[in-house]
């Protein structure tokens, strides 16, 4: 059995996100958060996929380093 790949396409999969390369690319592009704004309180983020987030974050899931990345992608 193979792990599970944790990934930007899997991370929007799990946020019920259409996981597409080009899906992603025009949410990071038209979704942005100031440098003081946690990606928890990302507005355009639902409640379900805020709280999935910050669970994610709390328990130091395997979900984190993905987290991160979309955060870092988030602040360009």
């Amino acid at each position: 059995m193979e792990p599970f790949q944790h990934n930007l396409s899997n991370l929007f999969s799990q946020l019920g996100l259409n996981n597409s390369d080009e899906f992603i690319q025009v949410f990071i592009t038209q979704h942005q958060l100031s440098q003081q704004q946690h990606i928890t309180e990302a507005p355009f983020f639902s409640k379900v996929q805020r709280r999935f987030i910050q669970e994610c974050q709390e328990q130091d899931a395997d979900w984190c380093e993905v987290i991160d990345q979309l955060d870092a992608l988030l602040r360009k």
